[in-house]
């Protein structure tokens, strides 16, 4: 099932979803397993951003029939932090290294698209356009001009891939998807979670305590796929397609949506090796079927 994805050479087309995997804690508790068996064909890190992040105030998960409302806040050591403790530890792992980054602003943007573009350890980036223009108050995904004044200002930084990682809290996201493509972007990435809420049954306030959060699981999935469709009408460059995949036929469907890869997210939490059974149902799948 080996592939291309914007010049990176894949196994298979099973990734993971940004933030759902920890591959150093991962190791640390398989040891050498996790680098032979290791579930993914590339991993995708989770959120780096220019200063160290504490994340939302607990508590931070709140659990939904068929998926999760999560609102961690993105912690992250910031991006000297990442280079100085997990840079090097994410280089052994057998797959390519694809760094996820956001900024409030696109020279803090471009700044860690500079960076890590010009580090050999790291394969692609991908962009987290979810995260307001602190000098327009727009959320950058969610704005075709926005998205491609951001690839404009970065495109030139690396020649690296750029992946755009979309927001599906848009008024139309094969737009953004469009605007992203003309701008530059070797691929988009959809979809992330959407926003959700829940109240604690005890006391009657918001469970969460970043108040909102995101959805995420199977509850997304028909989303996932209806989004990933429209996308695929609207571009030409590869599509990530991810949300809800529990199973290799959940794969196959955003496959047949139109994506090139598949990321696996709130799966991995409840089994740590489910990128493994899903590219083996998967591969079984499209082995005995066209599609």
């Amino acid at each position: 099932m080996t592939l291309d994805f914007c010049g990176i050479e894949l196994a298979h087309p099973i990734i993971n979803g940004s933030g759902t995997f920890d591959a150093i804690a991962a190791r640390r508790v398989f040891g050498e397993e996790l680098i032979d068996r290791f579930p993914f064909s590339a991993f995708v890190s989770k959120t780096v951003t220019r200063e160290p992040r504490e994340g939302n105030p607990p508590p931070r998960l709140w659990e939904i029939p068929g998926g999760l409302i999560n609102s961690i806040g993105l912690p992250n050591k910031g991006l000297q932090g990442y280079l100085d403790d997990d840079l090097g530890e994410l280089a052994l792992l057998p797959v390519p290294l694809i760094v996820n980054v956001m900024g409030s602003s696109r020279d803090l943007v471009a700044e860690l698209v500079r960076t890590f573009g010009e580090r050999h350890e790291v394969a692609a980036l991908e962009l987290n356009v979810s995260c307001p223009n602190v000098h327009t108050g727009l959320t950058m995904g969610a704005d075709p001009t926005e998205v491609a004044a951001l690839l404009d200002r970065v495109r030139p930084l690396t020649e690296k891939p750029l992946i755009v990682k979309l927001t599906p809290n848009a008024t139309d996201v094969p737009a953004v998807a469009k605007a992203a493509e003309q701008a530059g972007a070797d691929a988009v990435s959809l979809i992330n979670t959407l926003r959700g809420m829940a109240f604690d049954p005890r006391t009657g306030r918001a469970w969460l305590g970043g108040v909102t959060g995101g959805v995420s699981g199977a509850a997304v999935r028909a989303v996932a796929l209806a989004q990933v469709h429209a996308v695929a009408q609207a571009v030409s460059i590869p599509i990530v397609g991810m949300g809800g995949v529990q199973r290799g036929v959940h794969a196959r469907d955003l496959i047949r949506a139109g994506a090139s890869l598949v990321a696996v997210g709130t799966e991995s939490f409840r089994d740590p090796a489910a990128g493994l059974r899903i590219h083996a149902e998967l591969a079984e799948l499209l082995a005995n079927s066209a599609v």
